[in-house]
């Protein structure tokens, strides 16, 4: 019988899912697989929970859709209301969107009307790193770094990646932590001065960098110097935390774990834990006050923009991650996973580093990482894909980051299936 969906692999079997439960999917012959992954890091309570399917009914049973330019609702309020009680700072505006591709969009258009609103009509740009991603459409894709994803459309692309990564692995300067003096960091000022900072409206990254890096997490001072800089130069910084944002590595933003609050933060994947799709461009106060006392428009949104279907799972999803306290939980599970981890680098020579905080762990290899998550989809775990390498072009990483809902004996699990994958990709 022919195909009519189109898979990632166009004519590539995939198996059919059936359910899930917790940290387990389950496909339509039986077979069990332990989530290590989350899905793509979005699956952040795990499978099956019956308060967000609660929620979601009692959501639905009242309305399920309304148009943002004719109704709000009370869900969309409360939440807004929400994300600023949680957010640093002074990060209290929500526009909501459908995506994190949609909503790092978003989050760049309202860094260059900032500047627009305050009659400063030169600062177009948005400066990002190699060895980045923020997204598929043209304008997210433009500010990402992943020469593998851009390369189809490069003619249509700005130039945005042109900072080095904080891959200290790999030191783009062939020096070491702390004599290197964060050089990586530091070199955003002399972009900075090459470009001009009449052009710049905005410099954005990822705060661990996931499917572009494997986890690549920057040193302790790394974001601050960043910070000072863009400060010092009126340039915006906007933090990617569609994949690490709302508890996924024991903070509930992970620039949390580097005392620096950004300008803009773009959340996704974990706002509905994959039950719905949504996800966020929250925006300081700062960088609202003249639109506010401009056009009070953001030109920006989407037909289902602050959707209220959506809107009642993202309440009902951090509300069960406050009542569970999953943030700590991926703290304390994340930090046993990667001691597990490093000792795995010391028996297994095909793992050449191990990185990441809480639940967003990465492994980087000396093999392609597709013999390791063949290997684990197996024996039933599954992995995530990621690139790394000097030029960030080598499938060689695979991302661990299991719910943030995994208990010692499920990481205990998922150890010995991907000890197994180990041994079977290295012959043994």
């Amino acid at each position: 019988m022919r195909e009519h969906l189109i898979k990632p692999l166009v004519g590539q079997p995939y198996p059919t899912i059936s359910h899930g439960n917790g940290i387990y999917l389950y496909d339509t012959n039986g077979k069990r697989y332990l989530d290590g992954s989350s899905g793509a890091i979005t699956a952040s309570i795990g499978h099956g929970v019956q308060e967000v399917i609660g929620a979601m009914t009692k959501q639905a049973e009242k309305v399920a859709f309304v148009y943002r330019s004719q109704f709000t609702s009370e869900a969309a309020e409360r939440l807004a209301k929400t994300l600023s009680d949680k957010s640093p700072g002074d990060l209290n505006w929500s526009f909501f969107v459908n995506s994190g591709t949609e909503a790092m969009e978003t989050a760049m258009k309202i860094a260059i009307q900032h500047y627009q609103e305050r009659g400063i009509t030169s600062k177009q740009k948005v400066i990002s790193r190699h060895m980045s991603y923020h997204g598929i459409t043209i304008g997210a894709l433009s500010m990402s770094g992943h020469p593998l994803r851009r390369q189809r459309f490069t003619p249509l692309l700005e130039d945005y990646p042109i900072l080095p990564p904080p891959y200290c692995f790999r030191c783009p300067f062939g020096l070491e932590h702390p004599s290197c003096q964060t050089a990586c960091a530091k070199q955003l000022e002399n972009e900075i001065e090459r470009i001009g900072s009449e052009h710049i409206a905005a410099f954005v990254a990822e705060p661990i960098v996931g499917a572009a890096g494997g986890a690549l997490t920057p040193p302790e001072d790394y974001y601050k110097i960043i910070k000072n800089i863009c400060e010092r130069y009126d340039i915006l910084f906007i933090a990617d935390e569609v994949m690490t944002g709302l508890g996924r590595t024991g903070a509930w933003f992970a620039m949390e774990h580097w005392g620096v609050v950004p300008d803009l933060i773009a959340l996704g994947k974990g706002l509905t834990a994959g039950y719905a799709p949504m996800a966020a461009t929250l925006v300081s106060d700062r960088v609202m006050e003249p639109i506010l006392q401009g056009s009070r428009l953001v030109m920006a949104g989407h037909t289902f923009s602050a959707n209220p279907l959506s809107a009642a799972v993202s309440l009902a999803v951090i509300e069960y991650v406050e009542r569970y306290s999953l943030v700590e939980n991926a703290a304390e599970k994340g930090g046993y996973l990667l001691e597990k981890l490093h000792d795995f680098k010391k028996e297994f020579p095909i793992i050449t580093d191990v990185r990441g905080k809480g639940l967003l762990l990465g492994l980087e290899l000396s093999i392609p990482c597709s013999h390791l998550i063949q290997a684990a989809a197996k024996y039933g775990l599954l992995l995530y894909p990621a690139v790394a390498g000097r030029n960030g072009k080598e499938e060689i990483a695979v991302l661990v980051a299991p719910p943030l809902t995994v208990t010692h004996a499920e990481i205990d699990e998922l150890l010995q299936l991907l000890y197994a994958s180990l041994q079977e990709v290295m012959g043994g």
